[in-house]
């Protein structure tokens, strides 16, 4: 028999460095296996094979958590505006815990079960109906037996909180990210108090993922750690940001910027921004360190390279990279070899290549959220008369 694994809360509390994988429905949509609009994983069930190869790629590149592709697995999501299906949800769910198993298992990986937010919350619904909807989700996650849960993407706490509620009575370790920056959650609660909230539900890890920067999110966990401390209580901070650089983010992130999500390319960090990145997150005293949309492979090993003498090794994947471009000495151009340095690649500033584009854009600003007429959902496809409802309205914003 394999030996025993030590758990996501050994690895913490023992001070360990553990490293998330990175965003798979951006990175499968650029694939060709998910659809921009819904970014449901039914891709877990109708192409395995697709999502095993970026699991494998993400641990190569030295991830020890392998995160079910499970985002918006819950059966409201999946049929929500007319997304047609050929599984079920409980059969997504299951297909993407036996992968994230079988790739964990080539390696010294944990599997994390992942629950986000429902357009059934977003509808108004009751705590009680929702915490119905994560309680299927679970189900499938006890009964694939994951290693640990983390409810994601929640721009609400109070319905993180519920989430929480649900996945603690597994018995298994719970994380909790919320997809907030440092102005809080979009009922104005501040990272302290949604932070304080999620650790009195259960939540033994808390943190944000998605919707900003590395930078605006670490200093975003900063707050919560400052509010959790300040309440006397105890847990364990992670950080899965966005790959795209994302200054001009109001309350609400990237998905109020004019590229969403089809125009981003030019805000992607480089590998060298994730050194950066990953020495902040560490240095706030963050050690679940991972990534979400945006994210490949790539940027998941510079991560893994730059806290490599903290950790210990390098991932596999760095077989084939120098370390700050020292395989470029083996190039055969000099003035290409010449940048096999350190120094050159940490101060250059990247041109984008686009002279007439400006550096920042002007975000979306609906000023809707949970409880506005804008936001309820239906199973029907949107009609022809929602959508030029909509369009009418976005000439004037």
């Amino acid at each position: 028999m394999a030996p025993t694994k030590k758990g996501i809360l050994e690895r913490l509390n023992a001070g360990e460095i553990v490293i998330g994988d990175g965003g798979f429905v951006f990175a499968l949509e650029k694939r060709g296996y998910v659809k921009a609009g819904p970014w449901t994983p039914e891709a877990a069930a109708e192409h395995p094979e697709a999502v095993r190869q970026l699991h494998r790629e993400f641990l190569r590149a030295g991830a020890n958590v392998m995160q079910t592709f499970t985002f918006y697995a819950s059966d409201d999501k999946l049929e929500n505006r007319g997304n047609k299906l050929t599984f079920t949800g409980a059969q997504i769910n299951e297909a993407a815990c036996d992968l994230a198993r079988e790739v964990a298992n080539e390696g010294d990986a944990l599997v994390a079960g992942g629950v986000s937010q429902t357009p059934s919350y977003l509808s108004c619904k009751s705590d009680k109906e929702v915490k119905t909807i994560f309680k299927k989700q679970l189900d499938v996650f006890t009964k694939k037996n994951v290693d640990f849960l983390i409810a994601e993407y929640f721009e609400h706490v109070e319905e993180a909180v519920w989430a929480v509620e649900v996945l603690k009575g597994s018995g298994k370790p719970v994380a909790a990210t919320l997809c907030i920056g440092p102005e809080g959650d979009m009922h104005g609660n501040s990272p302290g108090e949604c932070a304080v909230k999620l650790v009195k539900a259960g939540a033994q890890i808390v943190g944000v993922n998605c919707h900003f920067d590395p930078l605006t999110c670490v200093k975003t966990v900063k707050l919560m750690k400052e509010g959790v401390e300040k309440a006397g209580l105890k847990a364990h901070y992670m950080v899965q940001p966005l790959a795209f650089h994302t200054p001009d983010c109001n309350c609400q992130g990237f998905i109020d910027l004019p590229e969403f999500p089809f125009a981003l390319e030019p805000r992607i960090l480089t590998r060298w921004d994730m050194h950066q990145y990953a020495r902040e997150a560490y240095n706030a005293g963050i050690r679940y360190i991972g990534g979400c949309c945006g994210y490949e492979p790539y940027h998941i090993r510079a991560v893994s390279e730059e806290l490599a003498p903290e950790r210990g090794f390098l991932p596999a994947a760095s077989e084939k990279h120098g370390m700050w471009g020292a395989g470029l000495e083996m190039h055969t151009k000099p003035w290409v070899r010449a940048r096999a340095r350190r120094d050159y690649w940490q101060n250059l500033n990247p041109a984008s290549g686009r002279p007439l584009c400006p550096s920042m854009s002007t975000p979306a600003s609906w000023g809707v959220t949970r409880g506005h007429a804008d936001l309820m959902q239906q199973k029907e496809a949107t009609s022809k008369d929602q959508l030029k409802q909509l369009f009418d309205r976005s000439k004037n914003h």
